[in-house]
């Protein structure tokens, strides 16, 4: 599954189900495996932080030079 895909189902998850928004704070791995059935490997690790109406976070990814070297077609970094 591409990264923007499982992205977008999470925060779409989080926004419809108060329970999960929590437990994806608190433990976001075994939320996204519990509910999506997708298992994010060990190595890699996830922060998850809540925007509110007057905090932004602005996430600078890996250059894209090294990550799509190998393929044209985007999919999961990890």
């Amino acid at each position: 599954m591409a990264t923007e895909v499982l992205q977008t189902q999470v925060i779409q998850k989080a926004w419809e189900d108060a329970s999960f928004r929590e437990k994806l704070m608190a433990d976001p791995k075994s939320a996204i495996r519990d509910v999506l059935g997708v298992v994010i490997p060990d190595h890699i690790q996830i922060k998850t932080v809540e925007e509110t109406s007057d905090q932004f976070y602005l996430v600078i990814p890996p250059n894209p030079s090294g990550v799509l070297a190998t393929s044209q077609k985007p999919r999961a970094m990890w």
